[in-house]
């Protein structure tokens, strides 16, 4: 190796290092590995755990689509848990599967974690719950295990990972929102709170989600805005605004929730079990 070719390494090796070096300082003394995604295709397990964990990964992210005799709204789950539940205060799925079973305030009993997405056919789409033992029922289960794994059994839900907003002293100005949304909103959500297609959800109509929903509580509703929402610069309304938002969408009709109607799964043999 000549003289020249080894001072040339030797100079490298200094650059490299003090990239390195400068790299670390700004990570606090030390250098930070890339953050493993929660949902991974690629990192799932062999054989049908792994394709009931990736079906339920799918079944959440296209809904209304893939579960249509389960669906009335125009809505899939992601739209109110962004991408399939994997983002904080974008109604993360992550850690779900860990605080069941848990007390529920408006069933007024211990529910499991079936119960719970029963409820959001029930209220958010609109729909019908499927069977508990059904593949899509297991299949949605075994996604948010997966997405949960790492976290302590029965463990407390995190409040960071939450976005309801503690509801302001003065009322929301339902004028001020119809503003904003006019000029925040109504590009993707329409001018009528109709969406599109599929692409978007349904704000208000008979396509949206019913009158018992989490969303039509305006607290969710305005956390959900504050965080998420516009989609393209997620975090640029203050929480007052996210309010007036909030309250103008909620002034609209929507479904209203028929309470009374009986939910039936059907039977399965023995042998099934």
């Amino acid at each position: 190796m000549s003289a020249g070719h080894g001072m040339r390494i030797e100079r490298l090796l200094v650059v490299t290092f003090c990239a390195f070096a400068i790299a670390a300082c700004a990570n606090g003394g030390s250098p930070q590995p890339a953050a493993t995604p929660l949902y991974d295709p690629a990192a799932l397990p062999s054989g049908p755990v792994g394709a009931q964990i990736a079906l339920g990964h799918d079944l959440i992210e296209h809904t209304r689509a893939k579960m249509p005799q389960y669906v009335t709204a125009r809505m899939n789950c992601s739209a109110c848990h962004v991408n399939a539940g994997t983002v904080a205060r974008g109604g993360t799925l992550a850690g779900v599967y860990a605080e069941f079973p848990q007390w529920n305030k408006r069933a007024h009993r211990v529910i499991a974690l079936q119960d719970r997405i029963a409820q959001c056919f029930l209220y958010s789409m609109n729909g019908r719950p499927p069977a508990y033992d059904s593949r899509e029922m297991i299949a949605m289960v075994s996604y948010i295990s997966w997405i949960s794994r790492g976290t302590p059994v029965l463990a407390t839900a995190d409040p960071q990972a939450g976005f309801r907003l503690p509801e302001p002293s003065a009322s929301p100005d339902v004028a001020n929102g119809a503003t904003i949304y006019a000029a925040k909103c109504a590009s993707c959500h329409q001018a009528n709170g109709n969406g599109i297609a599929l692409a978007v959800p349904p704000l208000w109509g008979p396509d949206s989600f019913n009158a018992g929903a989490g969303m039509h509580r305006i607290g969710d509703m305005a956390g959900f805005v504050r965080y998420n929402m516009p989609q393209n610069a997620p975090g640029s309304l203050t929480p007052g605004q996210s309010f007036d938002v909030a309250a103008y969408v909620l002034s609209h009709a929507r479904p209203a929730f028929a309470k009374s109607r009986a939910v039936a799964f059907p039977s399965q043999p023995a042998s099934f079990f």
